[in-house]
């Protein structure tokens, strides 16, 4: 399954962006769909992950302020990121966890930076 992120840039502290990840299989049978970020020099980084029928979970650095979501027949999860911080500048990553069909893969990410 290839993934395609979209939806980084620049963003003001305090503000909102939207993260989309296409793939180009269906993944509604893939059990987990996730987010990272990385940032030079560091490991990369668990966001959020979602599970087919929506049950989600978060790092605490993003808790209360980014959502995962899924939409399953338009092969796409989203991170709504609200009231973002420097420390959220990253490059953010896609990850699907594969099924029987597919091997677990990667997106080529996007970067988000966050800054007055």
């Amino acid at each position: 399954v290839q993934l395609m992120e979209s939806g980084g840039g620049f963003v003001r502290p305090g503000g909102s962006l939207r993260l989309s990840c296409l793939a180009d299989q269906h993944i509604a049978d893939i059990d987990i769909m996730a987010w990272y970020r990385q940032t030079p020099g560091k490991e990369r980084e668990l966001v959020a992950t979602i599970q087919p029928l929506g049950t989600t979970k978060y790092s605490k650095s993003v808790e209360n302020r980014f959502t995962i979501s899924r939409d399953n027949p338009r092969r796409t999860i989203y991170l709504q990121m609200n009231d973002v911080k420097p420390e959220d500048t990253a490059t953010y990553f896609c990850f699907q966890g594969g099924n029987h069909l597919y091997n677990p893969s990667w997106g080529q990410g996007t970067q988000v930076t966050v800054s007055a």
